[in-house]
């Protein structure tokens, strides 16, 4: 039989780096009092407003009732509202508010800034190939 040990195991390695970093960014964002999962909503929003809650779930890799919770969040917020789809009576469609607008020129720089730190000292190319290479494990999973 193979050795194996948990934390050399990729799975917990990926998993531990993830909660780091999701733990610093949270810190962040608290400030602006977002969550990481409300930044991720946001940010598809950013690139493109007015797609609907089930649109949002795909890109966020969440369930419909989740991303639906988050939704009720950032609408409590102000950050978001909801209107009918334009062509299907039985969809909304998300757009940001003003408010949702204007806090991208203040959490895109935090974001930045973390990811600089994860990756300081690790050359560009490296990086691009972690990508790469994470994307490729990903894909070889669905």
């Amino acid at each position: 039989m193979k050795d194996f040990k948990i934390d050399d195991s990729l799975g917990f390695i990926l998993n531990k780096t993830n909660r780091k970093l999701k733990n610093e960014f949270l810190q962040k964002l608290k400030e602006d009092n977002i969550t990481p999962e409300e930044w991720a909503i946001l940010n598809f929003l950013w690139e493109e407003d007015g797609v609907t809650p089930k649109e949002l779930a795909d890109l966020t890799f969440k369930d419909k009732p989740n991303t639906n919770r988050i939704l009720g969040n950032l609408q409590k917020k102000r950050l978001i509202t909801r209107s009918h789809h334009s062509t299907d009576r039985r969809a909304y469609q998300i757009f940001l508010t003003g408010a949702g607008k204007d806090l991208r020129v203040r959490l895109i720089p935090k974001a930045i800034s973390l990811l600089e730190k994860a990756t300081r000292s690790i050359d560009e190319c490296k990086i691009k190939e972690l990508k790469i290479l994470l994307t490729q494990i990903y894909n070889n999973l669905v």
